[in-house]
This record gives C-alpha cells, sequence and structure tokens, in this order.
C-alpha cells in the first residue's frame, strides 16, 4: 500500500479522500457532539481535542500505520466524518477498518454502510486482502449492531483489550469479513451502492 497516494473512493451516495490538516473548519461543524465520542478511545469534540485527533491521524498516516479518510455525504455535499484503514498487514492479506465516526444527522441514513461499501471494496478488489476486521468497545452496542446489519461475523471478545478514555481497560468485540463473503455481500447488504452487473 503505498501510504504517498491519495486514494479517492466514491459511490452514488459517499465520497472518501484523504484527511488533511486543512479539514479542521470543515469537521467542527459536525464533531462537537459529546456522545460521538461516548465509546471512542480518544475524543475530539472540541476545538484542542479535534486539533490533536487530525494531527495524530496525519501522524499515522505518516508512520505507515493509519490512512484516514475525510466523509463527505454526497446527498449533501457537507462533511459528515472520518474512518480509517489501520492494522495494515498487506503481507498477511488483511487490515482494520475503525477510527470511524459521523455527525448525528447523518446516521441512520444509510451513510455509514455506503462508506464501508468503498472501504470493502478497495480492501478486497485493490489491495487484494482476505480479511477485513472491524472493532468496537463491548459496551457499544450501537456499532454491534450496525456491524451484524452489514453482513459481518462477529468472532468474539477480546478481555481488557486496551486502554480507552479516563485511563480504563475496556473489553473489544471483534468482526470481520473475508473475502469469499465479498460477493455475496455487495449484492447484498451494500446492493444500493454497487453499480455493477451481478456476478
Amino acid at each position: 500500500m503505498d501510504f504517498s497516494q491519495d486514494i479517492i473512493l466514491e459511490s452514488n451516495r459517499a465520497l472518501l479522500r484523504p484527511l488533511a490538516t486543512a479539514d479542521f473548519e470543515g469537521l467542527q461543524a459536525v464533531a462537537f457532539e459529546p456522545e460521538l465520542w461516548q465509546y471512542t478511545l480518544t475524543r475530539a469534540d472540541d476545538r484542542i481535542s479535534l486539533a490533536a485527533y487530525i494531527a495524530a491521524a496525519m501522524q499515522g498516516r505518516e508512520q505507515h500505520q493509519r490512512y484516514p479518510f475525510l466523509i463527505i455525504d454526497k446527498d449533501t455535499d457537507r462533511v459528515a466524518g472520518s474512518t480509517s484503514y489501520y492494522n495494515i498487514n498487506l503481507h498477511e492479506a488483511r487490515l482494520s477498518i475503525g477510527y470511524t465516526w459521523i455527525g448525528s444527522e447523518f446516521q441512520r441514513t444509510g451513510l455509514n454502510r455506503a462508506v464501508k461499501y468503498l472501504l470493502f471494496r478497495h480492501a478486497f478488489e485493490v489491495l487484494g486482502c482476505e480479511r477485513v476486521e472491524l472493532e468496537t468497545d463491548a459496551h457499544n452496542h450501537k456499532s454491534q449492531e450496525a456491524m451484524r446489519r452489514m453482513g459481518a461475523t462477529e468472532e468474539g471478545t477480546l478481555r481488557s483489550h486496551r486502554y480507552t478514555q479516563g485511563g480504563r481497560r475496556r473489553d473489544t468485540v471483534i468482526f470481520s469479513v473475508i473475502k469469499p463473503e465479498w460477493n455475496v455481500l455487495r449484492q447484498g447488504a451494500f446492493r444500493e451502492f454497487d453499480t455493477r452487473e451481478s456476478a
């Protein structure tokens, strides 16, 4: 994976482009909702923490550990949030999707599923991944249900997995999609975003 490349992913509903420092102003309109950050590892619900969040994301890209994207909702042509690839190990043909947050007004509109479609498609069809992982706090039932609805398989819970806000040790629920499942999912859960003929 070439971290210096500007990856642009687009469907009829969503546009993902590399996150940039200049996106600070646009993200302010959707980031400053405390409830968005209840189960995240860090927060970005004020100017200082949002600036730190973007800086950490950019540093992760420079260090080839994370590839952060800005999410644009094409229905409104507005910035809606951010997401990333991380835990990228293309020698083992796997990566994770995470650091995903979307402003409350864009939730339950299909945008999150449109974003995941683009990320899964690029991972499986361009990067050659065999496995894509997603993880969430065991307390974040909303996120877990969204992963199930899009067809990801729940694999289990990693107990006392990592530190989160306030130094709490969180249990992490792991989901995955593997390459043999992708063709079925793109014609099922992601059908409205897939413009190709069925195989």
